[in-house]
């Protein structure tokens, strides 16, 4: 089994390219030929090199694991039909690619969640009610649902804010819905766990909400989240829950971390975005 001394944790790339390739030559990080990678997910969307930024993850093989985020989503809705692109999506270079059919395939194929070496990643968080078991087991519904035939189909029922907490007896859309909600959008909730997607500033005193990680009765407790999705929240790096997005798109910088002893890397980027609302 691969030593977790060379698995580098990788934020929110959305597009930038450039920096990525800095940050995979920064010297800490290319001497290590046998080195993995784990990105947070938002591989895509707002920068402007999206499909090089797919090539470059894939040319990693498996090396790179991958977890999806919501703007990856938002490519594979584009690209099923089910949504139109936005004025600020920026990754028509894919769906333009001759080879846009397989690449499409190869991110469908990402996981939701990746479990190894004491630490979960996922692009946004996991509900506290959710033991690390069985989130994964609820991650993997998603996960054959998107590699399935029906994949288009199953896209269709993610769509929405409610309902915003877990219950065991969900029909199999708003089951689908939480799932992804919680993994790939959730920042805040209630203190009883009902998650808000209005409020995506960094962590307020006093908003009435808690970051979802703060909130009461988490199950999981021995193993470290790892997560993305958050640039106002920025680096943080906590026994229980680590945030690598620190606002690449926006001008500020691309960061790895090593998981054994929490050497960070990190490259300025020029800024891609206007500072906004970043869902």
């Amino acid at each position: 089994m691969t030593s977790p001394a060379s698995i580098w944790m990788i934020g929110d790339v959305q597009g930038c390219n450039n920096a990525l390739l800095r940050l995979l030559d920064h010297p800490d990080i290319a001497s290590d030929q046998q080195a993995r990678f784990w990105f947070a997910g938002d591989l895509v969307n707002r920068g402007p090199n999206s499909l090089q930024t797919l090539r470059t993850i894939m040319s990693l093989g498996d090396r790179a694991t991958c977890v999806l985020g919501n703007h990856d989503f938002h490519l594979l809705a584009i690209a099923a039909g089910i949504k139109k692109p936005g004025k600020s999506d920026t990754f028509h270079d894919i769906l333009a690619a001759p080879d846009a059919a397989g690449i499409i395939d190869w991110v469908r194929h990402r996981p939701l969640m990746h479990r190894e070496h004491g630490h979960i990643m996922v692009h946004a968080g996991i509900l506290a009610p959710w033991s690390a078991q069985q989130a994964m087991e609820l991650a993997g519904e998603v996960e054959a649902a998107l590699r399935g035939p029906q994949w288009k189909s199953a896209l269709k029922e993610i769509y929405g804010n409610e309902p915003t907490f877990w219950e065991s007896g969900l029909d199999k859309g708003k089951r689908l819905r939480v799932i992804v909600n919680a993994m790939t959008r959730m920042r805040m909730c209630t203190p009883q766990g009902r998650m808000n997607f209005s409020y995506k500033q960094a962590p307020g005193v006093d908003s009435g909400l808690v970051p979802w990680f703060d909130v009461p009765g988490r199950v999981i407790e021995n193993e470290t989240i790892v997560f993305g999705h958050w640039s106002t929240l920025g680096l943080m790096i906590r026994p229980d829950a680590i945030c690598l997005d620190t606002g690449c798109v926006w001008g500020r910088q691309l960061t790895a971390l090593r998981m054994h002893d929490h050497k960070l890397v990190q490259v300025n980027c020029p800024a891609e975005r206007t500072p906004a609302a970043a869902e």
